[in-house]
């Protein structure tokens, strides 16, 4: 699941209850009042909600028979000529090339091109090098090289993140107190029975900017 991040602003606080039924009926009193150091502050509870967000299933397999090459350099000899020259680099197996080639896919214009050799796993040949010497044209190049994935997209679907246990306090004053000092009286307050609260699993405040909060699933 793609996380979502949450924009906390400033004087706003989130809650996180152990039982959702503290955070709903919390919400449907709507108005509370917190009793602050420097007096009592009147916040407001809202609902929390995410924006939608994307569960989906990735796969990926690593091809042992391809690579994929790039930063070849634009010569001025024929497509087929650069192919030939590609494959012959990358057979040879005594400066750790990966043997008989199959076939060879290559892109003059993004300078780019697709390795596929004959033997299962020649690919193998290529961890951890990402550069590989070339020469043509009485020149010298080296040639990026990266492994050929094969990804594919499985339960691809949308999702509402609500989190039924979490509360959004809008409204908090500014105060004289320090950041810590008000969350701990914000939680003695939604902690209390006679308050309409409970047990509090998590509290995050933020009295200067913004913060950016993520929710597990």
């Amino acid at each position: 699941a793609a996380k979502i991040p949450f924009r906390l602003n400033q004087n706003q606080a989130l809650l996180t209850f152990e039982d959702e039924g503290v955070a709903q009926r919390l919400t449907n009193m709507s108005k509370h009042s917190v009793n602050l150091d420097s007096g009592t502050a009147n916040v407001a509870v809202r609902p929390f909600e995410l924006e939608m967000g994307f569960q989906f299933e990735l796969y990926v397999t690593v091809s042992g028979r391809k690579i994929n090459v790039s930063d070849i350099p634009e010569l001025s000899i024929p497509n087929d000529w650069m192919k030939d020259k590609l494959e012959l680099n990358f057979y040879r197996t005594e400066q750790g090339g990966g043997g008989e080639i199959e076939n060879v896919t290559y892109n003059k214009e993004s300078g780019t091109a697709v390795i596929t050799f004959l033997r299962p796993g020649a690919s193998n040949s290529f961890v951890g090098c990402t550069r590989y010497p070339f020469c043509a044209e009485g020149k010298c190049f080296k040639l990026s090289v990266s492994p050929n994935f094969d990804c594919h997209l499985r339960k691809f679907q949308p999702y509402c993140g609500v989190s039924k246990k979490t509360i959004l306090l809008k409204g908090i004053p500014e105060v004289e107190e320090d950041e810590e000092s008000v969350q701990d009286m914000i939680e003695i307050h939604f902690q209390k029975p006679s308050n309409g609260g409970g047990e509090i699993e998590t509290i995050k405040y933020t009295s200067k900017g913004a913060a950016y909060v993520c929710f597990e699933e």
